[in-house]
């Protein structure tokens, strides 16, 4: 198996961002991401400057940026695109300045049916994205999890531009489409260049294009209520139902060397299940 690096979402210990990268290098990551609309990180608030003492600071704790996480909404709405495809490639730019070379992202649900009016819109703001990163050395990676492993490549085929990859999230594939994370690692093989650590289980079967429109909407508390409660539970690294080996051997056999970054979005001891998550990968990877 693969010696990956292993990196930590420094939002998912909600420290804020100074404290967060401490507690990072303190449970043993070696790399980190960041979301890029956030309080103290979105293109319009850091300055040249800024940026350059982030990317020191990151540096002198002896952390690399695994990638930045660009998630400003869907690319479902032909009207509202414009505005999210240039606030993205913002965050290309922030991307190229802190030396990294991947913004991953949620785009919405790929539809099934290619005849959907809504593929093509997709298809149209993912060539944009994807032209521009590639113009700037970054992949725009599209997070696994809307949609299953073989529309998602389907759709990955169709574009016809470089500057798009994927970030294989394995614990949404389980909880919220149900599909294989071991099957979807050779599916989505050739554009796999970052993946989330993340682990969880589904409760009820349920609409994955609904799910993620009401994330992206604020709405999911509605959801919740219409399903008669929550339809998946995130849990930490080892209790869920993601398989570990099989998976981490898959990404070895198709040649994946990039971050296992831990992504921890629930739990009242978010720096507890970090650090355990930490060793947990370890052992695995061992």
């Amino acid at each position: 198996m693969h010696s990956f690096k292993i990196g930590v979402i420094v939002d998912s210990f909600k420290l804020g961002l100074r404290r967060g990268l401490q507690a990072a290098k303190e449970v043993g990551a070696e790399g980190v991401q960041f979301y890029a609309n956030s309080k103290e990180i979105k293109p319009e608030l850091l300055d040249a400057a800024a940026r350059r003492e982030l990317k020191a600071y990151t540096a002198d704790l002896g952390l690399e940026i695994s990638a930045v996480c660009g998630d400003i909404g869907h690319f479902m709405n032909a009207g509202r695109n414009p505005d999210h495809i240039r606030r993205s490639k913002l965050i290309v730019d922030l991307a190229v300045d802190l030396e990294t070379n991947v913004v991953t992202t949620h785009i919405g649900s790929v539809p099934k049916d290619k005849s959907n009016p809504l593929y093509a819109v997709l298809q149209d703001a993912c060539r944009q994205l994807g032209s521009y990163a590639s113009e700037k050395n970054v992949m725009f990676a599209i997070e696994t999890g809307p949609e299953t492993a073989v529309v998602l490549r389907e759709f990955l085929d169709s574009l016809g531009v470089g500057g798009i990859g994927v970030n294989l999230d394995p614990a949404n594939l389980v909880m919220v489409t149900q599909d294989d994370p071991v099957a979807a690692v050779k599916t989505l093989a050739p554009y796999i260049v970052h993946t989330h650590a993340k682990d969880g289980r589904n409760l009820k079967v349920c609409d994955p294009a609904k799910v993620y429109a009401a994330f992206s909407d604020g709405n999911y508390p509605d959801l919740e209520k219409a399903l008669g409660g929550a339809p998946f539970k995130e849990l930490p690294l080892g209790e869920g139902d993601v398989q570990w080996k099989p998976y981490l051997n898959a990404l070895t056999a198709v040649g994946y060397k990039g971050y296992l970054t831990i992504e921890r979005e629930e739990g009242e001891d978010r720096y507890g299940d970090i650090a355990a998550g930490v060793k947990f990968l370890e052992s695995q990877i061992k």
